[in-house]
């Protein structure tokens, strides 16, 4: 996927994939989504996922019908980082953000 957002460009094809997550149910369930983050060669974060017609990647045809849609957003580091903790990714956080990880 490719987009061009405030004059930067972010494209999955030359980005670094960091991490990944998904819906545990299947891909035909209404509610599945998947998503994946990625980090350009500049550093910037950006989230690319899909799902569908009940996800919240969800989009409207018309007042009363939905259907499944994609979308591409760029991330702060700290939203970056909040991703990888709400979805369990410690691997992914500890090779990206180990400045910021203290032993409790």
């Amino acid at each position: 996927m490719k987009k061009i957002i405030g004059g930067k460009r972010y494209d999955t094809a030359t980005a670094q994939k960091v991490a990944s997550d998904s819906a545990s149910c299947s891909k035909s369930d209404f509610s599945y989504y998947a998503e994946s983050l990625y980090r350009t060669m500049s550093g910037r974060f950006y989230l690319v996922g899909e799902g569908g017609p009940m996800s919240h990647y969800a989009e409207a045809i018309d007042s009363n019908s939905w259907t499944g849609g994609s979308d591409l957003r760029p991330l702060s580091e700290k939203e970056a980082r909040e991703w990888l903790e709400q979805t369990g990714n410690t691997e992914a956080l500890e090779d990206h953000f180990a400045q910021s990880i203290v032993d409790a």
